[in-house]
């Protein structure tokens, strides 16, 4: 299933004082001073920073808001001399800080215009400062060549630095590009008209725009994907739209399981988006950076179904970070929901907590992603086993259902009120049937199987055979929980009893509520011979 959107498509040396010995070695063993009548060297004057324009406008702002640096500070998580740095231009913001920054200090997104105005002054700065570079590096190495060491040895330059800041490769990627790896089969599966299948088009957005035909997106792909290292970036819309569509195939048939490469083919795609990314002017970089967060959050999906779970995180960040360079709050959300059920997944219920509480910053004032943030705060409160939480998230997330509008439907197209009441009943069965299981309180179960029932009628007839097993493997922990296993064992019996249940194994989250179920079966003693065979044939699925 495709994470946060299983059910309705079915995130980033100083060098020490000098010491005073070691300063008089150096003067001892110098060369000759140069006569005097030699001209001094000198250096280039350092490049004006861009972050002061930005500094200046938080600073009024700030101050419009009567708060100090300490207070602000306080407020969005940071020590009070980031503040001090940022207001004074020597610290570089990043896209969610600021978003943060303009919220609070209801700025009406001036802070946001003057970050991006300095982000696109900071790159075409660092662009110009490159072609300086290379132009001057043929004199440079020249003289460097004629210098000379106090015995003759020639002066090494030191090893260039990192020209920014230093991130570990995605999963998967290797040294060399890999061959490209074969698409799946377009027919079926290749959507008419975005948006589709969760996926927005990034030059339309909800406005919509037809996909090419399937031979057309095949083309498009090859020639993106035969863009050279250092050629112009293909952003035209047709690529675009190819681009998307395939990424909506790709999902589809990840979730079917009908074709091996998919996971390759995704991340495949994804490597040149990113080496594409850096190359495209501002404009035409905004779409890039939503596909590949959508690619990233796509291969973390993929890594996750098959239990994969470090390198899946590792995906979910990039996706975040490339998601709020592209303002896509959507894909933010999808991370860090994500985030939070591998958390959850791991048993870190303060992590998985967390990651729930940035869904609300991702995506302020939408309640669709209020509801998002408060089903994943039940859940890891359900982990802890906090039940008074656990209930209160879930009437809350309950209460934004009632406020969904046309905003909403802009942001994510793809949750409709049915879709957003599934995902909510279905979150809250799962939390609720967590906590009376942590705490062993029948009533609470038996709440949770109201919430898993309603979730199961708004089900449709189309969703995937995983995603229905999932819903009758909660509904039956729910009567187990509720001191009902032979409702349990009823409601099992026809899954445990098909030979197709299993075959090609099993996503992550299937897995991880079937093995929750089997050590609930387990841990019944002296109960009728069908428990202890149905937690048999359990054990037998979750391998």
């Amino acid at each position: 299933m495709q994470g946060s959107r299983a059910v309705t498509r079915a995130v980033t040396g100083t060098a020490g004082p000098a010491r005073p010995a070691a300063q008089a070695l150096a003067a001892q063993a110098a060369p000759p001073q140069a006569p005097a009548s030699a001209a001094p060297a000198t250096s280039a004057p350092a490049s004006p920073t861009p972050w002061p324009v930005f500094g200046a406008r938080l600073r009024h702002w700030r101050r419009s808001a009567g708060l100090t640096q300490a207070r602000l500070a306080t407020l969005v998580g940071y020590d009070h001399t980031a503040i001090s740095k940022l207001e004074h231009g020597t610290r570089r913001a990043t896209p969610r800080l600021a978003a943060r920054l303009d919220g609070l200090l209801g700025a009406e997104g001036d802070l946001l215009t003057a970050f991006r105005a300095a982000e696109e002054r900071q790159e075409h700065q660092e662009r110009s400062e490159h072609a300086d570079g290379v132009a001057h590096a043929g004199s440079a190495a020249g003289a460097e060549h004629g210098r000379q060491g106090q015995y003759g040895q020639p002066v090494r330059p030191d090893p260039p630095g990192p020209s920014g800041p230093v991130r570990p490769p995605l999963p998967g990627w290797p040294a060399a590009e890999p061959v490209p790896t074969a698409l799946p089969p377009l027919g079926g599966l290749l959507p008419a008209r975005l948006p589709d299948y969760g996926l927005l088009c990034p030059l339309h957005g909800a406005t919509g725009c037809v996909v090419p035909p399937a031979a057309d997106v095949a083309a498009l792909h090859a020639g993106f994907c035969a863009t050279a290292p250092d050629g112009p970036p293909r952003t035209d819309a047709d690529t675009v739209h190819a681009l998307t569509g395939l990424l909506a195939v790709h999902i589809r048939a990840g979730e079917e399981h009908i074709h091996p490469g998919i996971a390759a083919a995704v991340e495949h795609t994804l490597r040149v988006i990113v080496r594409q990314l850096p190359l495209a002017p501002a404009d035409p970089r905004r779409p890039l950076a939503r596909l590949a967060a959508e690619y990233a959050h796509a291969a973390g999906v993929l890594r996750m179904q098959r239990g994969r779970n470090a390198t899946a995180m590792a995906c979910f960040d990039r996706a975040l970070s490339w998601s709020e360079l592209a303002d896509d709050p959507a894909t933010q959300v999808a991370a860090l929901s994500d985030m939070s059920t591998l958390a959850r997944l791991e048993g870190d219920a303060a992590s998985a907590l967390g990651y729930a509480r940035e869904i609300t910053r991702a995506a302020p004032g939408r309640h669709w992603a209020g509801a998002m943030a408060q089903v994943y705060q039940a859940r890891a409160h359900a982990l802890a086993g906090d039940v008074r939480e656990t209930v209160r998230h879930v009437g809350r997330a309950r209460l934004h259902l009632d406020h969904i509008g046309s905003r909403d439907e802009s942001d994510a197209p793809w949750l409709t009120i049915a879709s957003m009441h599934l995902r909510v009943e279905s979150g809250a069965a799962a939390a609720l049937r967590d906590a009376a299981a942590v705490v062993g309180d029948p009533g609470l179960a038996r709440r949770a199987l109201d919430a898993a029932g309603t979730a199961l009628e708004l089900l449709a007839p189309e969703q995937l055979p995983s995603a229905r097993l999932l819903f009758r493997l909660r509904i039956a922990d729910c009567h187990l929980c509720a001191d009902d296993p032979q409702a349990a064992l009823a409601l099992l019996r026809p899954a445990l009893e098909d030979p197709a249940v299993g075959v090609g194994g099993l996503p992550a989250l299937v897995g991880h509520e079937l093995r929750g179920l089997r050590d609930r079966l387990a841990a019944r003693r002296g109960g009728p011979p069908e428990l202890a065979a149905a937690a048999r044939r359990l054990d037998e699925l979750a391998r």
